[in-house]
């Protein structure tokens, strides 16, 4: 049996070093968000001649004044540019530059978001995660409403906000540094990807929780930490199982499945990743530092 609680210390150093980093690049760099949440254009371009190279396109917007350009290539000769807004006799120009510059093309699809509409997405977006993690520590507390010693039920809520807490913070910190360094940007797309990482990181940590309050039950008088390890122990192959295939899926589609899904896939990856270690190794352990600590308190 692997004593995971006796080196919970290092497994909370493990996780406050990426939290902090995650922390420090959303400090500074802060997130490049996409146009569903700043308001801006969308152009689906098909070059008829062939695919010039994406420096070649942003060379010539930008001789035209579309500094804010960004291109994404796609499969075949197409590929996305997403500008700022545009009024549509600048869009229509940009257009008309393309084909004087490169032949024949075809605009595949073509949308815009104001300002106005991109905050608005912003504020539900967060509302959302609000809203879950709050649903997520009623729903815990009223599941575990039986479990009063040595740990509350809302002791059992609150844990498992933390973890996720800690899986989020993991995901938008790496996605800071990856539009920092790579111009990734934040779309809608990516907070469904939260969302999914929320669902899956409660399931898991739950399996856990359930187990604990089992223990508790068939093992009265035996020590919280010697419980939570066994409970742990019980449940940490199905965990890892469970991610592995999910991992596997999701690498899969990362390497195949196309420009289009790739951040929303390597959001969910990292999101997996961060959700079964914190189930694993944060949140079981913070019910029994926070035990140690109300013991401490009551003297």
């Amino acid at each position: 049996m692997l004593n995971i609680i006796k080196y919970y210390k290092f497994w909370f150093a493990v996780s406050a070093v990426i939290f902090v980093i995650a922390v420090w690049s959303l400090a500074v760099h802060g997130l490049n968000i996409g146009i569903d949440f700043k308001g801006g254009t969308l152009s689906q371009i098909n070059f008829t001649q062939g695919v010039p190279a994406n420096a070649e396109i942003q060379d010539i917007l930008r001789q035209n004044d579309y500094n804010d350009a960004i291109i994404q290539p796609l499969e075949g000769n197409t590929v996305i540019i997403r500008t700022g807004p545009q009024e549509k006799e600048r869009h229509d120009a940009m257009i008309k530059v393309l084909t004087d510059k490169f032949g024949a093309i075809t605009e595949e699809q073509f949308s815009s978001i104001g300002p106005t509409i991109g905050n608005e997405l912003r504020s539900k977006a967060f509302y959302q995660l609000g809203i879950v993690s709050l649903g997520i520590v009623f729903y815990i507390a009223y599941a575990f409403r039986k479990v009063a010693r040595p740990v509350s039920a809302w002791k059992f809520g609150w844990a498992a906000i933390i973890a996720l807490v800690h899986d989020l913070v993991i995901v938008i910190g790496v996605f800071s540094l990856l539009g920092t360094y790579f111009g990734v940007e934040i779309d809608s797309l990516f907070v469904t990807a939260l969302l999914t990482v929320l669902g899956f990181s409660v399931h898991d940590t739950i399996v856990v929780f359930d187990r604990i309050r089992e223990n508790l039950r068939v093992r009265a008088g035996q020590s919280l930490p010697d419980i939570i390890n066994s409970s742990i122990n019980q449940t940490l192959v199905r965990s890892i199982n469970t991610s592995l295939t999910v991992v596997f899926v999701l690498t899969s589609m990362l390497l195949f499945g196309g420009e289009t899904i790739r951040w929303f896939v390597m959001a969910l990856l990292i999101g997996i990743v961060a959700g079964t270690y914190s189930s694993i190794f944060i949140a079981s352990p913070i019910l029994m530092v926070w035990h140690k600590w109300d013991m401490k308190r009551r003297g």
